[in-house]
């Protein structure tokens, strides 16, 4: 009984699930674990020349299990440095490229530049005021009185997203010439087109909630067709 016993407990240690959590922590998981034994194994071969053709093999199995690295330029040298990673740095081959410092990898991006100045009108957002100062820099002539026109019209609709009573052209021009500083005039005489009486514009995330709720109305109505055809 005792050396049957044995025999459970040995067969039940060999059968012991390891988690990767128990297991040494990968470099770059993306590669997995097979690559990582690759590397580990590559480290202890003696014969200097046979190390560097292990590590070319080894860089072309990345490469298949990383289709996209050639996305990216020099996609070659990104794989040479993530085997140097894979490594902790300690590999001594004859590569193409250099081995990068682990201090590179530590390195944190550079902050995004956020533009902080206040927004002058927000119901027409920053973007315009953008625009705004594009069309401010072009001289005088048909193409700057397009672009004021193709101008107002957007600020108009943008203007009736919010506020659902009309607006007058002029109230466009002079929120124009107000956010421009005066660098705009608007042309005496430009008119905008007539916006249709059923014309709706719709707050940004309106239209999906719109579409969920039509559908959930036809689906109702379906059900109620197939009940009273069961009746």
């Amino acid at each position: 009984m005792s050396k049957l016993k044995d025999m459970e407990n040995n067969n039940v240690d060999t059968c012991k699930l390891l988690y990767n959590t128990e297991r040494v922590k990968l470099y770059i998981p993306e590669y997995g674990r097979n690559v990582q034994k690759m590397v580990d194994y590559l480290k202890t071969i003696e014969d200097r020349e046979k190390r560097n053709e292990q590590a070319r093999a080894i860089i072309k199995v990345m490469e298949i299990l990383n289709p996209a690295v050639h996305l990216e330029e020099d996609f070659e040298h990104k794989l040479w440095d993530h085997l140097f990673i894979i490594s902790g740095f300690d590999l001594d081959i004859d590569a193409p490229y250099p081995m990068p410092a682990p201090e590179s990898l530590n390195q944190k991006p550079e902050p995004v530049p956020l533009n902080t100045k206040p927004i002058k009108a927000t119901h027409y957002g920053r973007n315009i005021e953008s625009i705004i100062d594009l069309i401010a820099e072009k001289e005088d002539g048909e193409v700057k009185t397009a672009m004021i026109r193709q101008l107002a019209v957007y600020m108009r609709q943008q203007y009736l997203i919010w506020n659902k009573d009309t607006v007058a052209d002029e109230t466009i021009f002079q929120d124009i010439e107000k956010l421009s500083d005066g660098r705009i005039k608007v042309p005496e005489g430009i008119q905008l087109s007539r916006i249709d009486s059923g014309a709706t514009f719709a707050r940004p995330g309106m239209n999906q909630g719109k579409g969920k709720m039509q559908n959930q109305r036809h689906k109702n109505n379906n059900m109620k067709m197939r009940n009273k055809q069961h009746k």
